[in-house]
């Protein structure tokens, strides 16, 4: 039986229960047809690319690298001990010099992993395993003393003008591999330190915002796209109501032609009505296999949360996603990482990540994704060598600390750069996060000084004027 068409009052509130959680999110596909051109097309890149895209892990709050990644023995030694360390937090919390401090050493062992011998902590043993894939970045320094600051930065290069997130500017800059998803979604983002601006297009046309799924703390089992399947009414009652409102959008597009806003609303419900068709499939976790699903930790306590969402990163790349991002928050008021005065609260979030994060990397690999894939491991700082107040944690450490790469055209079982004897601050090799940025952006075949959007009387780059691209980080 034929369904009559729906006046339009009828289309738009039927069509908004579909489409709604979707808006500014979307690109034109083929089989809906064109109502507006696609911004989102792939785009030629500035050098020959040796990735296609990138999953992000932001450890939000800050894991230490002294009791992670950056072994420094003379900590061991010299525990207890006390030294200036005349930081910006320190001069923040104190307000003047030579103040001291507590050495502190690590919570837990080190041993040499893989066949590049790298130090890696009891905190990261399934990772340790795959030293022989990780470029380890040990000279990290960021802006930013405190976690919004150090967070905006990490994601959109300023600590405190609104600025496009880095997935914004890939997706403007490299457009869409899939015309069914969209090309930067954010899994189970903070709505702390920054909340959706980490995840905003800012002064780029809204299009290329990211599409979230779920929140940090919630239950990842269902963490999905709200609406997502539409169960009131057959396909073909949906296709013909679609139709309907793509009709209506285009003469909506015919009487304000370059209104930026309104075209990105049409871009989503088109992007909307092909991702009800193809998307919970790719959201699908239970379509893999028993052992793909162990090995990420699924169905085990406490591995389940960060094991789907790891999985789902996988699945979104490998259906064309450019750029997505997992955070792993436990939800409480402060970031997870964020110990203080409880450093062994390190390992809790460890075993949580530890065995998802390997998981990953061997998944990657085994389908052969990793080669075209940058893995991205880090935070928006790291800690300190001393403990705070001379108590049981560290303080916040935006001078030198480690971020990890795996895959993607990067030196595999390597280590750049390097902190000081007690891993305070990046002295060789120094790597700033702008200088990340180019780099990774440079692996995507992008040219950071030429990926430019003018606002405002002039142009905006994500390095805004500094950034040097690390070559020596490459394959």
């Amino acid at each position: 039986m034929t369904c009559p068409l729906p006046n339009r009052r009828q289309a738009l509130k039927m069509s908004a229960c579909g489409f709604g959680n979707l808006a500014l999110a979307g690109l034109l596909g083929d089989r809906a047809g064109a109502a507006v051109s696609n911004p989102l097309s792939a785009r030629q890149t500035h050098v020959p690319a040796r990735a296609k895209r990138v999953i992000f892990l932001f450890m939000q709050g800050g894991p230490s690298q002294v009791d992670s990644f950056d072994h420094k023995p003379i900590l061991d030694r010299r525990d207890g001990e006390t030294l200036a360390f005349d930081d910006a937090r320190v001069i923040a919390n104190t307000g003047k010099l030579g103040s001291s401090q507590l050495l502190k050493k690590p919570l837990w062992n080190f041993r040499r992993y893989g066949d590049c011998g790298r130090w890696v902590s009891d905190l990261f043993p399934e990772v340790g395993r795959h030293a022989d894939k990780l470029c380890m970045v040990h000279s990290m320094h960021t802006e930013g003393v405190a976690h919004g600051p150090a967070t905006l930065f990490l994601h959109c290069g300023s600590t405190n003008f609104v600025r496009p997130s880095m997935g914004a500017w890939i997706n403007y800059g490299l457009g869409n591999e899939s015309n069914n998803l969209p090309g930067f979604v954010s899994i189970a983002p903070s709505p702390g330190n920054g909340g959706a601006r980490n995840y905003g297009s800012a002064f780029l046309p809204p299009v290329y915002q990211g599409t979230t799924i779920g929140s940090a703390g919630r239950p990842a089992a269902g963490s999905t796209i709200r609406d997502l399947v539409n169960s009131r009414y057959t396909p073909a009652q949906q296709r013909s109501q679609f139709e309907l409102l793509r009709a209506l959008n285009a003469g909506q597009l015919d009487r304000n032609p370059g209104d930026a806003e309104l075209e990105a609303v049409v871009n989503s419900f088109e992007l909307a009505w092909r991702m009800q068709n193809h998307a919970p499939e790719v959201l699908d976790l239970s379509r893999e296999t028993a052992a793909t699903q162990d090995l990420y930790g699924i169905n085990r306590k406490t591995t389940n949360d960060f094991g789907r969402q790891c999985l789902m990163a996988r699945q979104l790349c490998e259906a064309g996603v450019r750029y997505v991002q997992v955070t792993y928050g436990d939800g409480s008021p402060n970031p997870a990482w964020d110990q203080h005065t409880n450093l062994p609260k390190h390992a809790e979030h460890a075993q949580r990540v530890d065995r998802p994060i390997a998981g990953l990397l061997q998944d990657l690999q085994q389908r052969g994704l990793l080669e075209d894939t940058i893995v991205w491991w880090g935070a928006e700082f790291g800690r300190t060598p001393y403990a705070q107040n001379k108590g049981t944690g560290r303080d916040h450490n935006p001078d030198g600390f480690t971020v990890w790469l795996a895959g993607g055209g990067v030196k595999p079982g390597f280590a750049y750069g390097a902190t000081d004897e007690f891993g305070h601050k990046a002295v060789e090799k120094k790597v700033h996060m702008h200088d990340l940025h180019a780099s990774i952006l440079y692996l995507l075949g992008i040219d950071h000084e030429r990926l430019t959007y003018r606002y405002s009387g002039r142009e905006f780059r994500l390095t805004d004027i500094r950034g040097e691209v690390v070559h020596g980080l490459f394959s």
